[in-house]
């Protein structure tokens, strides 16, 4: 056909369709339907050719049907008045001896999608339910659904509900796959389909008849059955056990799914055992050729690794990257790598990560970085060797992700401060990005004494300061100079000077204004003033280890596997790159707080009245015998309120004059202040306990009351735990006020423990150091009796 323009092309099509001759060769006419089809195809409007083509689906050639059909479906809704012409010929085909010719005008009858259509398509709908073939019934399954969402405020009818249910016992898999999806979309606001005992246990026995996305639909379904018995309960899971190893992951997922949702509550271990059963085919799908079906597999991983923190530590080199994965992929696999980093393999996940910090897209090459930084809160003198190295290289971008990086080794692992001082001189040259100058501004600010260069360098920073246009680099360089001032003043007097009458006389930025302006008067209150503002306390290194997180619970995250919402938490499991300095290591933002200050009565009898957050235990004392005479005998309770803030915490635990390695022998009392106390005693270690705190030991001291404030990271030796509770006298006559107490468990693991846990070498088992205020005996033995008890249950896997 030579080229034409839309209208001429449509009018030579009319003529074709309608001439006689073409109509009597079934080949020529289906030949011009499909001219019809193509032409529509490349865009050109034939609308025109609807009654034409109305008249070109009353034939037996089911290829020209299907043809007409799609032409058909693309105009209706354009042409809702001669769509009533085509209704008879398709209730026509739907009896049909021919069932390919009834599925497909059921098909399109309802793809026709024109609500004046719907009561002329019940009727064969109906009918096709009880059609004796498969595919006559599987098309009208559905076709009920797509009435449905045509009018979906209508009443529903009941009978056709009641039909579907009955269909899902039908001979064809596929059938009863679409009625559990019919059923689905006509009862959504009544929350899907109702699955009683009967309907689980039949789509169970039929599931290895379905194909993949129906055993996926099936398994989606029956996350909402909770069994009536636990004999039940886990004959479903063993029902479903082969399924974990399926080698389909689409099938393999939701299966998990559906083991965690009838897990959830009461079998930790059986969901723990089951996300080890699904080891194996998670591995498999992140090395799939496809690279949405690697992310998904790696997103779902790290949500596995949120409970089991050493699930794949021995299969680290799956997650190394290619050469030709995508950036996010990369990303993704080195967020992996971070969670399995262990003693035995932390030489070479940190050479594979060397590597990739010199990778040719910055983005890959800047979260290496970061990972490695992650890597170094562990393992410090490794990781800090290769980020001095990285900085000898002189790459722009590489600098500045180093410089971010360190500096937050540092906020996180005070220790590493004078390695990281000293790898900081002559790199101010390669930063030329606002986020890698403000990040050697606060190393320079708050370790200017450890720095020979320090004044000097923000002596040239200043020099340009009417050059710079990012406001926060502005205003880092102020806190700097101050800092470095109060600790060298001979050599940053002049520069601060300069600095100050810059950013309050010629500054055009108000934020950076004010901040000279306070600066400017906090010096007229006096140096000291000045140096209790800005140089407050710093983080202690025995709590800046502390970045292990304890294992979750699987019930946290159970709900969100085989979802979107893991693709969605970009930063599950991890930290992105740094994008401002921590302002908060020398301000101290909340109140002060003193162990020995008395508590707020008043607040306490406001915080006792929520009896939600408090929880009265028995703890009877066999050795103290009756109680003294004016002590009420009353019952003692653990509450977690007022709760503490991890700045709080860290003010109360190191405020008074004992540290957290205080000096006081075993079972011995040392009193700081008046009224407040410091106990140190040694308890047993049961064997799960040995090597590191398990994942129950968090939720054990949740049951009883017990908040926990940080954990060392898993698998590592020693392991410390700092916890915090308030102990209050309950019953007709209580005996004391309430208390506060701090504590911190410390197992260093000197040797093998015997059967009263003492160990090799003078140690012996776990070391508890505990501080108290006000003080009360009896309170704090109650308190290390739970905490016994907490102990134990969490060793043997009750919680």
């Amino acid at each position: 056909m030579p080229y034409l323009g839309g209208e001429e092309t449509v009018k030579e099509l009319r003529r074709a369709l309608s001439n006689p001759h073409v109509q009597g060769d079934p080949l020529r006419h289906r030949s011009t339907v499909l001219r019809v089809i193509r032409v529509m195809s490349q865009g050109v409007d034939v609308a025109g050719l609807f009654s034409e083509m109305v008249k070109a689906c009353a034939t037996t050639d089911v290829v020209q049907k299907k043809l007409v059909y799609v032409f058909l479906c693309s105009y209706a809704s354009l042409n809702p008045e001669l769509s009533l012409l085509v209704i008879n010929t398709l209730r026509k085909d739907c009896q049909d001896p021919n069932p390919m010719v009834r599925s497909l005008a059921l098909r399109n009858m309802t793809n026709l999608r024109l609500p004046s259509l719907v009561e002329y398509v019940q009727q064969p709908l109906t009918a096709a339910l009880r059609d004796r073939a498969a595919c006559v019934r599987r098309v009208a399954v559905l076709g009920w659904a797509k009435l449905h969402s045509l009018q979906p405020h209508a009443d529903i009818d009941a009978a056709v509900v009641n039909e579907l249910y009955s269909m899902l016992r039908d001979n064809d898999p596929v059938v009863m796959v679409n009625c559990l999806r019919a059923l689905e979309e006509i009862l959504k606001e009544e929350g899907g389909v109702a699955v009683n005992k009967a309907i689980a246990h039949h789509l169970l026995n039929r599931l290895k008849e379905c194909d993949v996305w129906g055993q996926c639909e099936v398994l989606g379904v029956l996350q909402r059955y909770r069994p009536h018995s636990e004999e039940e309960l886990f004959d479903i899971l063993s029902l479903l056990d082969p399924c974990l190893l399926s080698p389909s992951v689409p099938v393999m997922a939701a299966t998990l799914a559906l083991f965690l949702s009838l897990c959830r509550r009461g079998l930790p271990a059986v969901s723990l055992a089951a996300l080890r059963r699904a080891q194996g085919p998670l591995l498999a799908a992140c090395g799939s050729a496809s690279p949405e079906m690697k992310f998904t597999a790696l997103c779902h991983v790290q949500l596995l690794l949120r409970s089991l923190p050493g699930l794949m530590g021995e299969h680290y080199k799956r997650f190394f990257c290619g050469y030709a994965e995508p950036a996010y992929i990369k990303q993704r696999k080195m967020q992996v790598l971070v969670e399995l980093v262990n003693d035995d393999n932390v030489g070479f996940v940190l050479d594979e990560l060397r590597g990739y910090c010199t990778d040719v897209s910055p983005d890959t090459a800047q979260a290496a970085i970061s990972a490695i930084g992650r890597i170094g809160r562990s393992y410090s003198d490794q990781c800090l060797e290769i980020l001095t190295g990285l900085l000898g290289l002189k790459q722009e971008h590489i600098t500045s992700v180093v410089v971010q990086t360190m500096r937050d080794l540092v906020w996180v692992c005070p220790q590493c401060s004078e390695s990281v001082c000293e790898a900081l001189e002559g790199c101010e040259d390669t930063l030329q990005d606002s986020q890698g100058r403000q990040a050697l501004l606060w190393l320079l600010g708050v370790h200017g004494d450890r720095v020979s260069s320090a004044p000097y360098v923000l002596e040239a920073f200043v020099e340009q300061v009417r050059s710079e246009m990012a406001a926060g680099v502005k205003t880092e360089l102020l806190t700097a100079t101050m800092r470095v001032f109060l600790c060298r003043p001979a050599e940053t007097q002049d520069t601060l000077g300069r600095l100050l009458h810059y950013c309050i006389e010629e500054e055009a930025d108000m934020n950076v204004r004010d901040q000279a302006l306070l600066y400017y008067r906090l010096l007229h209150c006096g140096i000291e003033e000045t140096r209790s503002v800005l140089q407050g306390r710093r983080s202690d290194p025995s709590l800046g280890v502390l970045i292990g997180r304890p294992a979750e619970p699987v019930s946290q995250w159970a709900s969100s596997f085989n979802t979107l919402e893991p693709l969605r938490q970009c930063n599950a499991g991890a930290e992105s790159a740094p994008q401002a300095a921590p302002y908060h290591l020398a301000l101290d933002p909340e109140p002060s707080l003193d162990l020995c200050d008395p508590l707020n009565p008043s607040q306490d009898r406001e915080e006792t009245a929520a009896a939600a957050e408090s929880v009265n235990l028995l703890l009877p004392d066999p050795s103290a015998g009756p109680p003294a005479p004016g002590s009420g005998g009353g019952q003692l309770g653990l509450s977690l309120s007022p709760a503490l803030s991890p700045q709080q915490f860290e003010h109360l635990w190191l405020g008074g004059s004992q540290g957290p390695h205080g000096e006081p022998g075993v079972g011995e009392e040392e009193e700081e202040e008046e009224g407040c106390v410091c106990v140190q005693e040694r308890m047993g270690v049961p064997p799960a306990l040995q090597r590191s705190p398990p994942p129950q030991l968090q939720a054990a001291l949740q049951r009883s009351h017990i908040q926990t404030m940080a954990f060392t990271p898993p698998h590592t030796l020693p392991w410390r735990v700092y916890l915090y509770t308030h102990t209050r006298w309950g019953g007709p006559a209580p005996r004391g006020g309430p208390t506060l107490v701090l504590g911190e468990l410390l197992y260093t693991g000197g040797g093998a423990e015997g059967p009263e846990g003492e160990g090799e070498g003078g140690e012996r088992g776990l070391r508890v150091t505990a501080k108290q205020r006000p003080r009360d005996d009896e309170a704090m033995k109650g308190f290390l009796r739970v905490l016994s008890g907490a102990l134990h249950t969490s060793s043997t896997g009750s919680c």
